[in-house]
């Protein structure tokens, strides 16, 4: 809450003056009725006498009436301001409380660990980020507020109570203990039902981003009977566990109705006995019925508060959970968020020096990796699935960081380094690149939003999507889809290869970026990058091996290990992997190109 912490204290402030003005309304026409109006010979109140007195005397009120209904109407006009003053300050500072939490919650997501954004549930998370954000500000605009309204309502209320009669004032309260304590028995219920409700929510949520994400998949299966099926049991289990807390609700609702009634009828019971023999006017009477309306149900509503106080702070766990996941941090030594400066031998020398990695213990991905690559090489990675290529360059980002061994670019380890600087200088192209719903141009941009239109263009051209692009009747202009949708596989591909060539990176990864694109498009673009050779480090991963043919070098792994170096040549001369793809990636071109005649 921080700095709106002098904002709820206004609300509370203004809502206790507004309390103190709305017990005053009940008082005049107590007054008036006892010392104006009533022929009892039971002596009025000294407060009674004094609020007469104040409008006037006796025989100014008795011949002008008007005189207490103005003063009731300006009391309330005023208690009206101090309303709007406590709706309005708590209201400002839950928005700016919320708007802190989902700032807060964002640059967490954004910074996370890795390793520990992998173990979350996408859909849980978005839960957390947003219902739950909205369950506390929800709680903080209004609930926290009622609670001060409640008890400051009684509060104001008792004193006042029992300095008119002591017996009234016990008739009025004696429930109240066994109210509250019923309603904190019940908070520890619901808390524990909302948070089962709320994660269940949470499930079904990650159930339906699901489907929204895979939506063509589905599809393209005939799946759709499958994930209704599959959908069913989570709808269930949260509209079970839904009816389980409102099922909770409605008995407290029920159980507080009839302890609030019976408090009411207390009341009007001792008060109209007293009111009988004598012993207390008819307007004290009226001043105590009219009371423990006003507190009573303001109190009965602490439950619901309670309710929402179990929601908030189940909540605010979830949130606080998210908060506490570890994030990337980078060494004292940091250079910043720019380009890392060039040293003196050239730039985008890499070398991987026993490396070793595993996304669990049990399952190593990479073992002992000794690997240098030149500045200005072109080095072609090969190998299985899962032979550990992509996480060589994941570990060369500091996505991971090693088990054991360094990485060392240009000299420093990269652990040393700016994890922003680090990726402001090695880019890379994935196989699936995302492109988020925005224009072709400011999905190009997000590499260098500075760049010019001349360089977007020859970014384009060398990446073989610029004529593509202009195909479209927006051109640039055009909007993508979510995650680029609207375009083909390999229109996504060179628009990614466009944003790493407008970068201009010291390394450029390619991790079978061309998969996607024809064989003619693949070449023109393979081409495009020997005429930038020299001027940063390439490193291309793919399965298809003509694509490696005029790399400097191919690496050749096997079970997360470096089975093989060497040019095309000298690994199609040698007994082992390499030799063995290449043989059957060309007895299938071959059979190919036969069929196709």
């Amino acid at each position: 809450m921080g700095p709106d912490r002098g904002r709820y204290g206004l609300a509370l402030a203004s809502l206790l003056v507004a309390a103190g003005f709305l017990y005053l309304i009940p008082l005049v026409p107590q007054a008036v009725i006892d010392v104006v109006l009533s022929s009892s010979s039971l002596p009025a109140s000294d407060m009674s006498i004094s609020i007469v007195a104040w409008m006037g005397g006796p025989e100014v009120v008795a011949a002008n009436l008007w005189i207490p209904v103005l003063v009731i109407a300006f009391i309330a006009f005023l208690a009206g301001l101090a309303t709007y003053g406590r709706q309005r300050w708590s209201a400002f500072a839950a928005q700016n409380t919320a708007k802190r939490i989902r700032d807060r919650v964002q640059d967490r997501v954004q910074r996370m660990d890795l390793k520990a954004f992998d173990g979350l549930d996408r859909g849980d998370l978005l839960q957390r980020c947003t219902s739950d954000v909205d369950t506390a500000q929800t709680f903080l605009s209004m609930q926290v507020v009622e609670v001060g309204r409640a008890f400051v309502m009684l509060l104001v209320a008792i004193p006042v109570m029992f300095l008119l009669d002591w017996r009234m004032g016990v008739a009025a309260t004696w429930l109240l203990p066994a109210i509250v304590i019923f309603s904190f028995v019940y908070f520890k219920r619901v808390r524990l039902l909302f948070k089962e409700k709320d994660e269940a929510e949470g499930r079904l949520t990650s159930v339906v981003n699901d489907n929204l994400v895979g939506i063509r998949v589905v599809r393209a299966f005939n799946r759709q009977r499958y994930e209704n099926d599959r959908f069913r049991p989570y709808n269930d289990e949260h509209r079970k566990l839904d009816a389980n807390l409102y099922y909770v609700f409605a008995s407290f609702w029920s159980l507080s109705d009839l302890m609030c009634f019976a408090q009411q009828a207390s009341v009007v019971m001792v008060g109209a006995w007293l009111l009988a023999t004598g012993v207390i006017p008819v307007g004290e009477f009226y001043f105590f019925v009219a009371a423990v309306g006003m507190y009573l149900w303001p109190v009965r509503m602490a439950g619901r508060i309670v309710a929402e106080f179990g929601k908030a702070t189940v909540a605010l766990d979830r949130i606080q959970e998210i908060l506490a996941l570890p994030i990337e941090t980078d060494a004292p030594d940091q250079r910043g968020a720019g380009r890392l400066a060039e040293p003196e031998g050239g730039r985008g020398r890499i070398a991987f020096r026993g490396v070793s990695f595993a996304y669990s213990p049990e399952t190593p991905v990479v073992e002992n990796v000794d690997l240098e690559i030149d500045s200005g090489e072109t080095v072609a990675i090969v190998g299985p699935s899962g032979c550990g290529k992509t996480t060589l360059i994941q570990l060369l980002l500091r996505f991971y960081d090693p088990d054991s061994g360094e990485i060392t670019l240009d000299g420093r380890d990269v652990r040393s380094m700016s994890r922003a600087a680090l990726r402001t200088s090695v880019a890379t192209v994935l196989q699936q690149p995302f492109l988020f719903s925005r224009s072709i141009r400011e999905n190009i941009l997000l590499a260098d939003p500075a760049a010019d239109p001349a360089r977007v263009e020859l970014a384009t051209d060398e990446a073989c999507v610029h004529d593509a692009i202009m195909r479209f009747d927006a051109g640039y202009d055009t909007m993508v889809g979510e995650r680029g949708v609207t375009l083909s596989g390999g229109q996504r591909q060179r628009i990614a290869i466009a944003q790493a060539l407008l970068q201009d990176p010291t390394v450029l990864v390619l991790d079978d970026a061309l998969s996607a694109v024809d064989t003619g498009t693949e070449r023109s673009i393979l081409a495009a990058i020997r005429a930038r050779r020299g001027r940063h480090t390439t490193i291309v991963i793919a399965h298809r091996l003509s694509t490696l043919q005029e790399a400097d070098r191919i690496v050749v792994m096997e079970s997360g290990r470096v089975a093989m170096i060497g040019t095309h040549q000298e690994l199609r001369s040698r007994p082992g992997l390499y030799r063995r793809l290449w043989d059957i990636q060309s007895t299938v071109e071959a059979q190919s190109g036969d069929s196709n005649r």
